[in-house]
């Protein structure tokens, strides 16, 4: 038996909303081979449809085509999703991969930080096809050893959990390009501290014993070569996510649309070469803003 498995499977049952639930339907008939959509970010706890909702999901195979060729080296792939809902639209980006890679990820078998990192955080597994619900558990409990135990090695010795988890989150956002500002990693605690108590004291029971000093350098000295991957990793995905990113020319419309009140039209043209797209919309937005 394991307590962390079985503290992550009742929070992945965590029911979450009817919009969020049909969204998530939506996405696994959309996506070839979907096995299971997680929900996660801050909509989890706070409800507010009006944004962008964020999905994983997880399919049997990588896409088809040259797609799939870069699936395979540098996951997830991201998408922009819209459905109609009891007379209001929902928007949601998509990540996406198949189980295999989450399952390697969570486990720290891979240089990749962003999925242990991101699952020891919430998360509700909203829809699963037959048999699959136990494979997500799992690698999300995964997820949640993995931080753990890097908790451990890059936080104070004997430390209490809320101490290691700060230290933890603090390495991840520097390691990776992220646009949020220091102290975010205090932020993600505050919201629920004794959840992450529960998590580390879980983590710490399957672990049986007290993490040696030995076991500690070695974390340590792992958590050093993902460390020096991480910049590098972001901007080789960013890269794929310009020629890759389906519907971005939808997400970027609508994100000026919220923040500037500039309507953008989307052409058939500018649906296909978002990037070539880019200089005139952003001219029009310029020109607006100064009007």
């Amino acid at each position: 038996m394991s307590r962390l498995r079985d503290l992550v499977a009742a929070e992945l049952a965590t029911p979450t909303p009817a919009p969020i639930a049909a969204f998530a339907r939506e996405l696994a008939a959309r996506f070839p081979g979907a096995r299971a959509v997680l929900f996660y970010g801050s909509i989890l706890r706070t409800g507010d449809l009006s944004g962008v909702l964020d999905y994983y999901v997880l399919t049997a195979r990588p896409p088809e085509g040259w797609r799939g060729v870069f699936s395979r080296i540098l996951w997830p792939d991201v998408s922009y999703h819209e459905i109609e809902h009891a007379g209001a639209t929902l928007r949601a980006k998509v990540a996406s991969m198949t189980v295999a890679q989450f399952q390697a990820a969570a486990a720290g078998a891979r240089l990749d930080t962003t999925i242990w990192a991101r699952f020891v955080q919430p998360s509700a597994l909203v829809w699963a096809a037959d048999g699959a619900r136990d494979a997500v558990i799992d690698a999300v409990a995964d997820a949640c050893r993995t931080a753990a135990g890097f908790a451990q090695a890059l936080g104070p010795v004997g430390a209490v959990p809320g101490a290691l988890w700060t230290a933890l989150f603090h390495e991840t956002y520097q390691a990776e390009l992220r646009v949020e500002k220091s102290g975010r990693e205090v932020s993600i605690l505050a919201f629920d501290p004794p959840r992450y108590e529960r998590v580390m004291d879980a983590a710490l029971a399957d672990q049986g014993a007290p993490m040696s000093e030995g076991e500690r350098a070695a974390r340590r000295k792992a958590w050093r070569t993902r460390k020096r991957m991480g910049k590098p990793l972001n901007v080789a995905r960013l890269m794929k996510a310009a020629f890759t990113f389906q519907g971005a020319s939808r997400y970027a419309a609508w994100k000026i649309q919220r923040h500037t009140g500039v309507a953008i039209e989307i052409t058939p043209w500018r649906e296909r070469h978002p990037i070539l797209a880019a200089p005139r919309v952003l001219l029009k937005v310029w020109n607006s803003r100064r009007g």
